[in-house]
C-alpha cells in the first residue's frame, strides 16, 4: 500500500516575517501615544520614550521590509499585492525615520509635527500588516 500526502503550499509571510511585521506596529503606536501623553502633559520624559520606541519599530519594520523585498521574488500567484505591500512598509519606515530625525530635536520642538508624524506612521504599520497577513492565504491550495 502506498500513501501519499500533498504538501499545502504555504504562501504566507514566513513565520520570522510575521513576526517582524507584528512587532513594528506596537512600538510605533506606543509612539503615538508617548507623543500625545507629551503633549498633554509636558513632561519631557514622554518625548524621550517615543524617540526609543520609533528607534525600535524601524528596527522592526526594517527587517521586515527586507523579508517583503525576498517576498516580492517567490513564486506566488499575488505579485501585484507583494509590490504593494512592500512600497507601503518602504513609505512607513521612510516616515518613520523622518519622524525619528524630528524627535531627534529638543523636546518643545517636536509638537505638532511629532504627534501627527506618529499618528501616520501607526496607522501606516496597521495597514501594512493587515496586507501582510491578509492579502496572502497561508496552507492549503489557492
Amino acid at each position: 500500500m502506498l500513501a501519499t500526502a500533498e504538501r499545502p503550499v504555504r504562501t504566507g509571510p514566513n513565520p520570522l516575517h510575521g513576526m517582524l511585521l507584528a512587532g513594528a506596529f506596537p512600538l510605533f503606536l506606543g509612539a503615538a501615544l508617548s507623543d500625545y501623553a507629551y503633549s498633554t502633559s509636558f513632561n519631557v520624559q514622554w518625548s524621550h520614550f517615543a524617540s526609543w520606541l520609533i528607534a525600535g519599530g524601524l528596527v522592526f519594520c526594517g527587517l521586515a521590509l527586507i523579508c517583503a523585498l525576498i517576498g516580492i521574488f517567490r513564486p506566488a500567484g499575488s505579485r501585484g499585492l507583494s509590490v504593494l505591500y512592500f512600497v507601503l512598509l518602504l513609505v512607513t519606515w521612510g516616515l518613520g525615520f523622518f519622524n525619528a530625525l524630528v524627535h531627534a530635536r529638543d523636546a518643545w520642538a517636536t509638537m505638532p509635527t511629532g504627534l501627527t508624524l506618529s499618528i501616520v506612521v501607526a496607522v501606516l504599520a496597521f495597514v501594512a500588516i493587515w496586507i501582510g497577513f491578509t492579502s496572502r492565504k497561508s496552507g492549503g491550495h489557492s
